[in-house]
């Protein structure tokens, strides 16, 4: 089969059905199949995914869910020679698939193919600040570390490096993916050509912020370095990695406020000490609301990526058991 479409999903019952229609659409223009790999959704999600001609696979166990078991469910279940996975929440623009399959067609080192991705609910900070770092990027077929935000992945490049996500992460299974497939002598790239829309959680970013420390997803950082422990990318890693950078200075920007208290000499260096990150992240981010945001959500993200780079693991080649909930047949090419 040349492609699996999967999408991974949990209670998206609102964007469920105009995901799917994309998808298979997309399917139509290549041939290949359209996966949905569940994790539990309780909304009508499955009953929804049932009118198209898909197949459909679950999480057996609830305890396994996550980011990277979501991924990784897909990638294991899929049957395509390549693979291409994107949220429930995304639209997938069928005329990518083929600029990214002769992409990677003519160039036989590239593990896997980007391209734009739009977001489309700026409603809140966080979606604000990813627009704005979406604004700079200008793809024209140049070499990337990672394929945040999806892919068309050729599947013998994951293959070859054991797995597609880390069942474990609760965050960054791309960044993780990345650093894997380069050490293993692939490259990943980006083109210029429209991929996906993206209709992000219509909530403030504040309480997206807290339902991320809440569901362990804040912390994704410290298992991506956890999971790379030993490994030959883990200084690569931990020097391009910003979250990690970021968390490691709200720790020491921590400690020397600590120091200060304890030494008696909170005023007036502790006050400028607390001033000084709002006032660059005002500069950085060109907005009050934005900084606000970034400082508060710096301090969470340090805290939660403490816990976890120490939350227990399970080795990530260990299969995830999956129920089968529907199959169909792949979708042909469509001809002229």
């Amino acid at each position: 089969m040349p492609l699996t479409i999967a999408i991974k999903a949990l209670n998206e019952r609102d964007r469920i059905a105009e995901t799917l229609r994309h998808a298979v659409a997309a399917a139509h223009l290549c041939g290949g199949e359209v996966l949905l790999a569940d994790s539990g959704s309780q909304d009508g999600t499955i009953e929804i995914a049932r009118q198209f001609p898909i197949r459909i696979v679950q999480l057996a166990r609830p305890e396994d869910r996550c980011c990277g078991a979501g991924a990784q469910l897909a990638f294991q279940e899929a049957r395509g020679r390549y693979f291409y996975l994107l949220d429930g929440d995304m639209l997938l623009d069928p005329a990518f698939l083929p600029a990214a399959i002769a992409f990677l067609e003519s160039h036989p080192e590239v593990a896997g193919v980007g391209g734009e991705l739009r977001e489309q609910v700026v409603v809140n900070q966080e979606f604000a600040i990813r627009a704005q770092a979406a604004s700079r990027l200008r793809p024209e077929g140049e070499t990337v570390g990672n394929l945040d935000g999806g892919g068309l992945y050729r599947r013998s490049a994951i293959e070859s490096v054991g797995y597609f996500a880390d069942r474990n992460l609760r965050a960054f299974e791309e960044l993780d993916l990345g650093w894997r497939l380069r050490c293993a002598g692939w490259t990943l790239a980006r083109i210029p050509v429209h991929a996906v829309d993206h209709f992000g959680h219509a909530i403030s970013g504040y309480s997206l912020l807290w339902r991320r420390l809440r569901s362990g997803y804040a912390g994704g950082a410290g298992q991506v370095v956890r999971a790379a422990l030993g490994k030959p990318w883990l200084p690569g890693l931990l020097r391009s990695f910003g979250h990690i950078r970021n968390s490691l200075i709200v720790l020491g920007w921590w400690c020397l406020l600590l120091a200060l208290l304890v030494v008696g000499g909170f005023w007036p260096w502790g006050v400028i000490l607390l001033v000084l990150p709002l006032g660059f992240l005002l500069a950085r981010r060109r907005s009050f609301s934005l900084a606000l945001y970034t400082f508060l959500s710096w301090n969470g993200i340090a805290l939660a990526t403490i816990g976890g780079f120490l939350r227990s693991r399970t080795a990530p080649t260990v299969p995830l058991a999956v129920r089968e909930l529907a199959d169909a047949p792949p979708l042909r090419a469509e001809q002229g």
